[in-house]
């Protein structure tokens, strides 16, 4: 007798084969069988009209303070994810001198807007090497399995100081050491090593991530570190995405495949469409698909929606720092509603806002550029929709009605009692739709990463990426679209393996049992909405899923229709 089976569904295994309806027996936290008519289990999930899907892994989370005091890793979990690798982008929390704890609090909550105070209050320390931070880790349960890497950022202020948090070179023996301390991180299971080197992820106070400048013997010494190893993966968030970046885009590619070509390690990045180069992302993944046609493992990490800023009443918008809104912000949302139905407070708000941005204009001309565009700001709605058409803007909307944009985006704020969310489009919507990211999605060298679970806590939640895929790139978009089969190997088997995470990613016998048995037809993405959970009433973006009907973490049970179900099976993940 199995533990459980998971009876009549169509499985979709992950390997990208053609789904075929059957069994799934599991036994302990494996997979014990496939196939029709598998004996009986001592639980039993019908999963007639369902589909049957590996757990997804998530590679590009942030969870690294959170996972230190929350078992749930919301918002992620909610989604079919059984597995996160945190650790991205440079930042992290270990190794850390005592007493340097602060620092690397606020140079998290620069780079990846996660509330100071939430982490100040949540996080318990107790460690100073990687290795110390992963023992601690280890103790933890969560509903999903988390893996972690060594960050450049914290590494860096270790071994250097100030000298490391203010971007000076490294010495030669500054290098020596930081490769050894990275070799003695993979060896204790980091699953890789992140940096970051765009000038736009800074610190509260406006510095550039450790690392950010990092010369490339720094880069190569600690990548023959890992490799001497045997494991492990380097993360690069590149230069290029701003458009004032130090690096070019190609020169980034270009080393970091000598870097995987010469050591042999895994290199992944992030790859995003820019508006200052809508075309460029073609140039870059051509230079990928030639070095992996060489040999060089190098795998793009792409985007599944636009990346823009989440806009609500209750959290960010047009009006927040307006001179009128002051005595408005700390009112309740209700409150803020009637006070903004003022016809002369309207009028204010809607001009005060003309004359900050004007300002802007002068002083920053790029990032007014970015910020100032109601053609590619549009109400998301519920079920949400992340690729809409000039017409559903708030630009299209006045043009309609012959009215100007900010008056309709300044009505739209209010609407449903000031909860209504709109999302402003910033990078992947350069032409007003999703066909550069279906290119991108469907390229060979690429992921579906990017979702940044745990970050960005007031201005995102995608972290509902999986669910996105599902319901728009599978099944309701108009245009072209992604086979299920696809989509899934994209988030399952393929992330697994950028990771080498061999026992994971695929539904077939021996393997550990993380499975999703979903309700595909009704499957429903809704509006995300503002709460304050976080320690120390921090606030964040949360985002309901309908459809999991079940969510499986090595043979256990952890969600049963969309809910959560107390268990928490999940572990840390060590590299192997």
């Amino acid at each position: 007798m199995f533990d459980l089976v998971i009876r009549g569904g169509l499985v979709v295994d992950g390997t990208g084969a053609t789904p075929t309806i059957g069994d799934v027996g599991v036994q302990g936290d494996r997979i014990a069988a496939i196939g029709p008519d598998l004996p009986e289990g001592a639980r039993e999930i019908d999963a007639a009209g369902r589909i049957v899907t590996p757990g997804f892994v998530d590679v590009h989370t942030h969870y690294d303070g959170q996972a230190t005091w929350d078992e749930e890793l919301a918002p992620s979990t909610p989604h079919g994810v059984t597995t996160v690798v945190m650790g991205n982008c440079g930042v992290g929390f270990a190794p850390v001198q005592p007493g340097k704890e602060q620092f690397l609090v606020e140079l998290m909550e620069g780079v990846e807007d996660i509330p100071g105070t939430a982490l100040n209050e949540g996080m318990t320390w107790g460690w100073e090497s990687f290795e110390d931070y992963l023992d601690v880790l280890a103790e933890r349960r969560w509903t999903a399995d988390v893996g972690a890497m060594i960050a450049h950022g914290a590494l860096r202020t270790y071994v250097m100081g100030d000298r490391g948090a203010r971007n000076e070179p490294a010495t030669a023996d500054d290098v020596s050491r930081m490769a050894e301390l990275v070799a003695r991180a993979i060896e204790a299971g980091a699953m890789g090593f992140s940096t970051s080197r765009t000038i736009g992820h800074t610190s509260i106070s406006g510095d550039p991530v450790p690392g950010t400048f990092a010369a490339e013997d720094e880069l190569f010494a600690i990548a023959r570190a890992i490799g001497e190893v045997g494991r492990g993966v380097f993360e690069v968030a590149p230069s290029g995405i701003v458009s004032d970046d130090h690096v070019s885009p190609e020169s980034e590619i270009e080393w970091m495949c000598r870097l995987g070509a010469e050591t042999g390690v895994p290199v992944t990045y992030l790859q995003l469409q820019y508006d200052w180069a809508p075309d460029s992302w073609r140039k870059h993944l051509d230079l990928v698909a030639r070095a992996r046609e060489q040999g060089v493992d190098i795998t793009a990490q792409v985007a599944a929606r636009p990346f823009g800023v989440l806009l609500g009443l209750g959290a960010r918008h047009r009006f927040l720092t307006a001179p009128s809104f002051a005595p408005l912000v700390d009112l309740p949302l209700a409150e803020k509603v009637e006070r903004m139905r003022d016809p002369h407070l309207r009028a204010t708000l809607i001009e005060e806002s003309r004359q900050m941005m004007a300002v802007l204009r002068d002083a920053m001309p790029t990032a007014a550029q970015l910020l100032d565009t109601f053609a590619r700001t549009y109400p998301l709605g519920d079920p949400v929709d992340y690729e809409q058409t000039y017409e559903q803007s708030f630009s299209g909307i006045a043009e309609a009605q012959g009215r100007d944009p900010i008056e309709v985006y300044y009505d739209a704020l209010l609407e449903r009692d000031g909860e209504a969310i709109s999302m402003m489009t910033l990078f992947g919507n350069s032409e007003g739709n999703g066909d550069a990211l279906h290119e991108m999605i469907s390229e060979p060298g690429t992921v579906i990463g990017l979702a940044d679970g745990g970050a960005h806590c007031n201005m995102i939640c995608d972290a509902s990426t999986p669910t996105w895929t599902l319901t728009h790139w599978v099944r309701d978009r108009e245009g072209a679209r992604l086979p299920l089969e696809a989509a899934v190997k994209k988030m399952t088997a393929d992330t697994a393996d950028l990771f080498r995470l061999a026992d994971r990613g695929r539904v077939a016998e021996g393997l550990r049992a993380d499975l999703n048995v979903i309700d595909l037809d009704g499957l429903t993405l809704r509006e995300p909405h503002l709460v304050a959970d976080l320690p120390a009433g921090g606030t964040r973006f949360l985002q309901e899923a309908e459809g999991y009907e079940h969510t499986i973490v090595g043979g256990v049970v952890t969600r049963t229709a969309d809910e959560f179900t107390g268990a928490r099976p999940g572990r840390l993940l060590r590299s192997t």
